[in-house]
């Protein structure tokens, strides 16, 4: 069997409402990862490219956020109303969405070089 070409993330992660942070859940994550979904479906996608629901991707403040994999593109502020285009540019055309893109100095991830070697004893 074939490999999937790519994998999507879409973060459907709830937080408490007084979270400074907000959180996907809130701004609809489900319903974009419900349209991803389908729109590939429909699009001939199946088994090509795996839709995935997510929990926390670790930037809340972005939400809705996603990941398309094996890019390692970042989108954020992502509504239903931009999935065709990303499917479009992105999945079809390998041109990702520029105006959704989370810029790699505003991600919050860290390089396997910022992790602290154990002490040993």
């Amino acid at each position: 069997m074939a490999k999937f070409q790519r994998h999507i993330f879409v973060c459907v992660n709830q937080r408490p409402e007084d979270d400074p942070r907000g959180c996907c859940a809130g701004k609809d994550g489900a319903r974009v990862a419900k349209a991803l979904k389908k729109r590939l479906y429909d699009r001939g996608f199946r088994r090509i490219v795996r839709a995935n629901q997510s929990y926390c991707l670790d930037q809340c403040a972005k939400g809705v956020t996603m990941v398309v994999y094996p890019e390692g593109v970042w989108y954020g502020g992502v509504t239903v109303d931009d999935v065709d285009e990303i499917i479009e540019e992105h999945i079809v055309g390998g041109r990702p969405v520029e105006r959704l893109c989370i810029p790699e100095s505003e991600l919050t991830g860290r390089e396997p070089t910022e992790i602290e070697p154990e002490e040993t004893t």
